[in-house]
C-alpha cells in the first residue's frame, strides 16, 4: 500500500457519523454501488466494490477493496482497479486460478484473477461500449495488474455486461454468465484459460421482463440440506423493474449443466430473491471452504434515489453476509436466506441491534412491531392476514422527503398457519427482516433522525393469542469508531 493510500485510509474519518451503519460494511468516504468480486482466499474474504475515488455520486467507476477473516470486522484497502485512459471498471467477478490455467501465476502458487467489465462511455461521434477484461493479483490482492491483451470478449456492444465466473467440475472449464441486458438473456460462455471465450448458450427472456436484466449470478445448493440432491440458482438483476419499483432482483431455480441452464418452473414464474426496495446486485464469494453454505451480498440501495440519500461523507453500503440454502415448500423448491451472526452487547436497544420474535395470530387482522423514535417516527415490520403478506412500513420512519420513491410500504405473499417467526436487524440506516427461518427477506433503508425509544407490539382486529421475543444491542464492527 503506498503512502498516500494508508493516509486516507488512517484519516478519512470515523464511522460514527448519525446514519452510518455500525455492523455493515460501507466506505469511510464517497460512492459506492455493486459488489465485485466476492471471493475467498488464503484466510480472507475479499469485497470488492462499485466506487467512486472522487465523489459521492456515481462515476468514475473503480473497483474498491475490503478485507475479512470472519465476514464481520471488514478493513478498506485501496482502490484495487482504478478507472484508466477513459475506461471505468465495471461489475464483475474474481477466481481463484489454482492450475494457472491463465498462465498469469507466479512461484508455483495460485492466483486471483478479475474479470470485469470494461465499460468506455459514449461520446457525441461513439456509442458506449462494454467488454470483458482480466487483470491478476500474485500478492493476495493487494496489487493488480491489467491483462495487456484486453479486451478478451467483445461483441461491440453498448449494453454487456456484468461477467459471473466460475469453474465447472461438469464441463471441465471456467464458465461465465453475462448479461444482454435490453434482450433478456443471459449468456453462458466457456473457456480453458480465462483468456479465449467460446458460446455455450443463452437463457432468457424469462421472468420478469420490465428493465434490463444484469448482475448475474449461479450458484449451487443443496436442496433441503441433501448434498445427493443440488439444484442450481441463477440471479438476475432488474432496472427498472424491480418488483417495488426501480431496482430489485429475480431468481430462477434449475439445473446446470457446464453448459446450459434450465429452468424448473414455467418461463411465465417470477421468484423475487428480496421484497425491499434495496437490496440490488448481490453476489455469492467463489472460492468458499467446503464445509461453508455459499453467502451472498448485496448493495443495500436502490437505483430510484441513490443518489440522494442523506447520508455523508460516503454514500452506499453493502447488506450483512447471507447464508443461502433451498427448501421445498408446496408451491416448489424456494431460496432462503439467514443472516451472518454478529457480536451480541447487552439486551436491549441501541442505534444498531438485532430481534427476535415470535406471533402466534390467532384471529389478529394484522400484528406486527413499530420501531419508534422520540419524534413521533415509526417503522412497522408486521404480518396482514387478511392479505396473507409480510410487510416493512417506512412511510412514516424519518427523512423521507429527499426522493418521491422512497417512502413505501413493502410486501411479500406469506402462507402462514398461526405463528409468524422474524429475525430483524437494524442499524441505524437500514431495516433487515428475515421471516419464516428467511423464507422472505425484506431490506429497507430508513434515515430516523432520533435513537429509537422502544420496539413495541401492536394489533389491529381482534388481539393476537401469544407474543414473544428478545432483543440485543449490536457491538460496531468498526474499531475507534
Amino acid at each position: 500500500m503506498n503512502f498516500l493510500a494508508a493516509f486516507f485510509l488512517l484519516f478519512a474519518g470515523s464511522y460514527d457519523q448519525p446514519f452510518r451503519p455500525q455492523f455493515h460494511f460501507s466506505p469511510q468516504q464517497n460512492w459506492t454501488n455493486d459488489p465485485n468480486g466476492l471471493v475467498y482466499f488464503e484466510g480472507e474474504y475479499h469485497l470488492f466494490f462499485q466506487y467512486n475515488p472522487f465523489g459521492d455520486k456515481w462515476g468514475h467507476m473503480s473497483w474498491g477493496h475490503a478485507v475479512s477473516r470472519d465476514l464481520v470486522h471488514w478493513q478498506e484497502l485501496a482502490v484495487a482497479l482504478p478507472e484508466e485512459n477513459g475506461v471505468m471498471i465495471f461489475t464483475g467477478s474474481t477466481v481463484v486460478d489454482r492450475n494457472n490455467t491463465s498462465g498469469f501465476c507466479t512461484g508455483n502458487k495460485a492466483c486471483m484473477v478479475a474479470v470485469y467489465t470494461g465499460h468506455t462511455p459514449k461520446t457525441n461521434s461513439k456509442p458506449a461500449r462494454q467488454t470483458q477484461n482480466l487483470a491478476y493479483s500474485n500478492d493476495r490482492g493487494r496489487t493488480w495488474t491489467k491483462f495487456a491483451q484486453n479486451p478478451v470478449l467483445d461483441l461491440n456492444m453498448s449494453d454487456f455486461r456484468d461477467p459471473d465466473v466460475f469453474w465447472s467440475d461438469a464441463g471441465k472449464h471456467w464458465v461465465m454468465a453475462v448479461s444482454l441486458p435490453g434482450d433478456h438473456k443471459i449468456r453462458f460462455y466457456g473457456s480453458a484459460d480465462l483468456k479465449k471465450w467460446q458460446t455455450l448458450s443463452d437463457f432468457g427472456p424469462a421472468g420478469t421482463t420490465a428493465g434490463q436484466w444484469e448482475c448475474p449470478n449461479l450458484v449451487r445448493l443443496p436442496v433441503d440440506g441433501n448434498e445427493g440432491n443440488t439444484r442450481w440458482v441463477l440471479k438476475v438483476g432488474l432496472n427498472p423493474g424491480g418488483l417495488q419499483g426501480g431496482s430489485g432482483e429475480q431468481y430462477f431455480v434449475g439445473r446446470f449443466d457446464g453448459t446450459r441452464f434450465v429452468n424448473d418452473n414455467p418461463a411465465s414464474v417470477s421468484l423475487w430473491s428480496d421484497y425491499g426496495k434495496d437490496c440490488y446486485c448481490a453476489l455469492t464469494f467463489n472460492n468458499q471452504p467446503a464445509d461453508q453454505k455459499p453467502v451472498m451480498m448485496g448493495w443495500m440501495n436502490n437505483w430510484q434515489y441513490a443518489n440522494e440519500v442523506p447520508t455523508k461523507p460516503w454514500r452506499g453500503q453493502m447488506t450483512v453476509p447471507r447464508q443461502l440454502a433451498l427448501k421445498t415448500y408446496p408451491e416448489g423448491i424456494r431460496l432462503t436466506q439467514q443472516p451472518t451472526e454478529f457480536p451480541h452487547g447487552e439486551k436491549g436497544l441501541g442505534r444498531s441491534f438485532e430481534f427476535e420474535g415470535e406471533i402466534d395470530m390467532g384471529g389478529a387482522d394484522e400484528a406486527g412491531w413499530m420501531l419508534k423514535g422520540k419524534d413521533g417516527a415509526y417503522t412497522v415490520i408486521g404480518y396482514d392476514a387478511k392479505r396473507h403478506e409480510a410487510f416493512v412500513d417506512r412511510t412514516h420512519s424519518g427523512l423521507t422527503n429527499f426522493s418521491k420513491n422512497f417512502p413505501a410500504r413493502t410486501a411479500a405473499p406469506l402462507p402462514l398457519k398461526g405463528t409468524l417467526h422474524a429475525k430483524v436487524l437494524v442499524d441505524r440506516s437500514s431495516v433487515e427482516v428475515f421471516f419464516e427461518g428467511g423464507r422472505v427477506a425484506i431490506t429497507n433503508l430508513i434515515f430516523p433522525e432520533n435513537e429509537p425509544v422502544s420496539f413495541d407490539f401492536y394489533t389491529r382486529g381482534k388481539p393476537a393469542k401469544q407474543i414473544s421475543g428478545k432483543e440485543w444491542a449490536l457491538q460496531s464492527i468498526w474499531a475507534g469508531k
